[in-house]
């Protein structure tokens, strides 16, 4: 069995409105960002989704409010959730930090190590919210041929997406520029091992499906391999 993940950002603020950096200062939506909220949960709606994470910050946390009134599906808070924390850049506009700081939001898009003055790296960010999924792989049984969705922020999402593939950390800029409430989708596998009992299971479904009349299915979790899931990127910046 496959088990997905939804990734998807918060609705627009202010800050986002007039670029400005938000990191984990606690912005609220804009009348456009509950909007672009209430539109989300009527998109995500055929996706299977059984459980709802989400940031603490009210920014992501009123997006995922709005969205599980829509799905029947209550919302659970975690800190480790939030935004990359951007040190002395937070409350700046990025006009602000280009003149004080030439060239170093550009170093800090394009370098996952590199962290604002005081802030956090892509990297560390990754660290912190990782957990979240590992957690949940490990304790939430009923994930299996369903969706979670977790409610975050663009970096958020950006570092634990490149985190849970496997990128290197020189890779990590590809995946950039979500928008808001446009989101990550993943699908995680039992990682392939040859001669394991799940590959041989796997490729005994295959070859009684060669035919083409039945599509094969993912042989499903056990407690053995749940913790060395495969991740795959079913789509990004997906609105």
């Amino acid at each position: 069995m496959t088990r997905r993940l939804v990734l998807i950002r918060h609705g627009q603020t202010d800050y986002n409105a007039t670029r400005r950096m938000q990191g984990q200062l606690d912005t609220d939506l804009s009348e456009l960002g509950r909007e672009q909220a209430r539109l989300a949960g009527e998109q995500l709606g055929d996706l299977g989704i059984t459980r709802i994470l989400s940031s603490d910050l009210s920014r992501a946390f009123d997006t995922a409010t709005i969205i599980g009134e829509q799905l029947g599906v209550d919302v659970e808070k975690d800190s480790r959730l939030r935004e990359t924390h951007l040190g002395g850049w937070q409350g700046k506009s990025s006009a602000e930090v280009d003149q004080e700081l030439p060239g170093a939001r550009a170093k800090w898009r394009h370098d996952a190590t590199w962290a604002p003055p005081g802030g956090e790296s892509r990297l560390d960010v990754a660290d912190r919210a990782r957990p979240v999924i590992d957690e949940l792989m490990d304790d939430y049984d009923e994930w299996d041929g369903n969706a979670v969705l977790v409610v975050a922020h663009g970096g958020t999402i950006s570092a634990l997406t490149s985190n849970l593939l496997g990128l290197e950390a020189s890779m990590y800029p590809m995946l950039s520029g979500l928008k808001n409430t446009f989101r990550s989708q993943l699908t995680a596998r039992p990682r392939y091992t040859p001669g394991s009992r799940d590959a041989l299971d796997d490729f005994q479904i295959r070859a009684n499906s060669i035919n083409g009349a039945q599509k094969a299915p993912t042989p499903a979790f056990t407690p053995d391999t749940v913790g060395d899931a495969q991740w795959y990127l079913d789509g990004w910046n997906m609105g």
